[in-house]
């Protein structure tokens, strides 16, 4: 996990909510994530606080608070749209949020109870958040991108894989995603991050997407791939119809997606089961 850049504590969040947000500085701070890019503290029972510990990080959190509040209308499930915006203070050199406490667990750990249910309600999310964005959007390298552009990278995980994954199995996949023409709509919203460490699941049903840092826009096939993520072949199809509009070239791109994604985490977790868990389902499943 990559260092922290500048120091984050408890004491640093309660001198900055005196400074900044004495309404809420009272309440309890518990700390409940220390990650590569924020510290995460809990805030009384309806707040969390998130700190970035990298300069990298801030201006992911400068991309939440900017547009999360404008799409969070919008869209029928809950995100973490900032309900205060804190500033440099303290010796702390970057902004950042107070979000509101969203209850559940993350899919990843948790399956929904009814898998056609949350497809249905994952792919109506999508369909809402996929909007033509405007030309100020957050940039993104590597996400919403033409999916040749990730080619390389493909082949680099599948040559250090080798012996752990089906190579031509992945290569034949890979190949027949990459054929699909590109997308030629304009940029849409995209949450760019999405799998299932950012979906929560609360009481049996998914409640909240989280973790909006890699926002951007481009490609909605980026996001489809979560189908691959999630859900079996069945499940895949009500998740697509929900969405309404992935067509044939899309959803093949989609699935080019999720197999350079699963890649990664299989790559790149060596020291993180849950991710690892999630690569090794999702390339199952890209390859079933």
């Amino acid at each position: 996990m990559p260092a922290a850049e500048v120091a984050v504590s408890v004491d640093l969040v309660h001198r900055l909510l005196v400074d900044q947000h004495p309404d809420i500085a009272g309440l309890d701070i518990e700390v409940l994530a220390n990650g590569w890019d924020n510290m995460v503290c809990r805030l009384g029972d309806a707040y969390l606080v998130r700190l970035p510990r990298r300069a990298l990080a801030a201006e992911l959190v400068a991309h939440e608070q900017r547009w999360l509040p404008v799409l969070a209308p919008h869209l029928p499930l809950p995100i973490p749209a900032p309900v205060h915006v804190g500033r440099p203070a303290c010796g702390y050199p970057w902004s950042w949020s107070v979000v509101p406490f969203l209850p559940g667990e993350i899919t990843a750990r948790t399956a929904p109870d009814d898998l056609r249910s949350a497809a249905l309600v994952l792919g109506e999310f999508l369909a809402a958040l996929h909007a033509p964005a405007p030309p100020d959007a957050p940039a993104n390298a590597f996400r919403g991108v033409a999916l040749a552009r990730r080619a390389e990278r493909v082949m680099l995980h599948v040559s250090r894989l080798d012996g752990h994954v089906d190579r031509d199995a992945a290569l034949r996949v890979w190949e027949t995603a990459a054929t699909a023409p590109e997308w030629d709509g304009p940029p849409l919203w995209l949450h760019a991050d999405l799998h299932p460490a950012n979906i929560l699941v609360d009481h049996g049903r998914i409640s909240a997407v989280i973790d909006f840092g890699d926002i951007t826009s481009g490609d909605p096939a980026t996001d489809l791939s979560v189908a691959w993520m999630l859900f079996p072949a069945e499940q895949r199809e009500v998740f697509r119809q929900a969405y309404g509009r992935a067509d044939d070239d899309t959803w093949a791109r989609a699935r080019g997606w999720a197999l350079a994604l699963s890649l990664v985490f299989l790559t790149h977790s060596a020291d993180n089961p849950l991710m690892a868990g999630i690569g090794q389902r999702t390339f199952r499943a890209v390859l079933g």
